[in-house]
């Protein structure tokens, strides 16, 4: 029955971002406007840019997520739907849970598939494309659990977004580092590709727990 509820309330979401459209694909807009505009700033230096590279693709990560994060429960808090979602016997962390992972099918994961694409435009090798994709493809949950709890705490304030991103961009300051230490890894550093890896894995993972918890006590204080 859980997984039942869980199933559903990500096929709602998803449905709702298909129909509205929005957040998905200005997040994906916004990531490569980023990618596309570092290179004219640095110049026409090549290899610059591809030691760079992955740096500059995780910051247009970071960046890409806060959009449409404030509404993430914001709308639901405005036409009434998260006050029956609270009062429902499914647990809110479960809906908290399913509306972060929808959210992460409609953000983070394009933004990962999308990188190695976007990675032509910093000169990335083959190498360097495959692990920054990778690493965007383990790391960026940790990014979305991470603005959910700056989401619920800022779900009953209109136009909260500012808000929102001066209280999370620091809380994702970890798996931004570690995630470019995987990727610049990959093509040849010091540290084993798979060190910086597995604790972005850990962080992706503790982040879940940690963030759907706290976002669920956030919207049970708010109310």
């Amino acid at each position: 029955m859980v997984i039942r509820a869980l199933a559903a309330l990500v096929r709602r979401d998803l449905a709702l971002a298909a129909r509205v459209g929005g957040s998905g694909a200005l997040s994906l807009v916004f990531f490569l406007m980023i990618v596309a505009v570092v290179p004219f700033a640095l110049g026409p230096d090549l290899n610059l840019l591809s030691r760079i590279g992955p740096s500059i693709l995780w910051l247009a990560a970071v960046l890409a997520t806060l959009i449409g994060l404030d509404r993430l429960f914001q709308a639901d808090e405005e036409d009434g739907s998260l006050d029956l979602m609270t009062g429902a016997p499914v647990p809110l962390e479960l809906v908290v849970l399913a509306k972060v992972l929808a959210h992460w099918l409609t953000t983070g994961l394009p933004l990962a598939l999308a990188s190695p694409l976007f990675g032509l435009l910093v000169a990335l090798d083959g190498t360097a494309m495959g692990a920054t994709a990778l690493t965007l493809l383990i790391g960026t949950p940790a990014l979305t659990f991470v603005g959910a709890v700056g989401a619920a705490l800022t779900a009953s304030i209109r136009r909260g977004g500012l808000i929102l991103a001066v209280v999370v961009l620091p809380l994702m300051i970890p798996t931004l580092i570690f995630g470019v230490s995987a990727s610049q890894a990959a093509s040849g550093g010091t540290v084993p590709f798979a060190t910086p890896l597995i604790i972005l894995a850990a962080l992706s993972l503790i982040a879940a727990v940690i963030g759907t918890l706290a976002a669920a006590a956030a919207l049970r204080w708010s109310e």
